[in-house]
């Protein structure tokens, strides 16, 4: 198939503002389903709320559109009842880690065959401008003009800590890893995690003095080094990009079917 194939025209041109790293996102997404040849109708994408949520809308396959925060409990609903089928879940920072942060760590937990997509733009853009979890201190928002004072998540941390077995981070500068990167999460058998760093011009670049989409894309250029760089060529600050958890574990689906296995030898 084409990439074309997986795209919903009609739905175009897409909501995101001018320089807008989802749209990014989108087609690396696209172009890793295109490479691993899956069959549309074998994908279901999960989104929630917020400008990463709408990607849900704008691609031809199984989507679900649920509420905010809700993604990955709809998603854990769905697999469990069709465990042959690709689950794909793109979240904001806000969507995942504040009011959906709960149902991440369980997915996490529960280790189930599910790829988190998660779009870092360290802000809520949908709806205004306020901070997230993901902003860090001193961000300015709308809801902290003088800058935030709350810690932000480190989401590859959280994430490995709450048991996913694939954790990868990359940036919406670094098109081709974030291509290859989802391809290893979608074809892992487990609860996959990819963190890709996007930028919010319209709200976050403009309040913190950043500057445009491609002043905030050259910073990811300057500012990022790969997973396992030796600390004596690291400055400080930098963001770790590649994979930093790739590991097997027993699948929740898999596990669940040898318990009804069980139930039913046992009547």
């Amino acid at each position: 198939m084409a990439t074309r194939d997986y795209i919903r025209e009609r739905f175009f041109p897409h909501m995101w503002c001018p320089g807008c790293g989802h749209g990014i996102v989108l087609n690396s997404l696209v172009r890793a389903i295109e490479q691993l040849g899956l069959n549309k109708n074998d994908i279901v994408m999960v989104s929630g709320i917020g400008c990463s949520a709408r990607i849900s809308g704008y691609l031809d396959f199984h989507t679900l559109h649920t509420i905010h925060g809700r993604a990955l409990a709809f998603a854990t609903g769905v697999k469990l009842s069709k465990p042959e089928l690709n689950l794909i879940v793109p979240m904001g920072d806000g969507d995942a880690l504040a009011i959906g942060g709960n149902h991440f760590i369980h997915a996490a937990r529960r280790n189930i065959d599910i790829t988190a997509i998660i779009m870092n733009n360290r802000i809520y853009g949908m709806t205004g401008g306020q901070y997230s979890p993901m902003s860090g201190p001193g961000v300015k928002a709308t809801t902290a003009p003088y800058g935030s004072i709350d810690n932000d998540f480190n989401i590859v941390k959280l994430a490995e800590a709450a048991g996913a077995t694939f954790v990868a981070r990359t940036t919406t500068y670094h098109v081709q890893q974030a291509t290859d990167l989802m391809k290893k999460a979608i074809n892992h058998k487990g609860f996959s995690v990819l963190e890709i760093m996007s930028q919010c011009p319209t709200h976050f670049g403009r309040k913190n003095n950043l500057g445009g989409a491609v002043e905030m894309m050259e910073h990811y250029k300057k500012n990022t080094v790969k997973v396992g760089t030796k600390p004596e060529k690291k400055k400080q600050g930098l963001i770790e990009t590649g994979i930093f958890v790739d590991k097997e574990k027993p699948e929740y689906c898999s596990e669940y079917d040898k318990t009804i296995e069980m139930a039913v030898t046992k009547r």
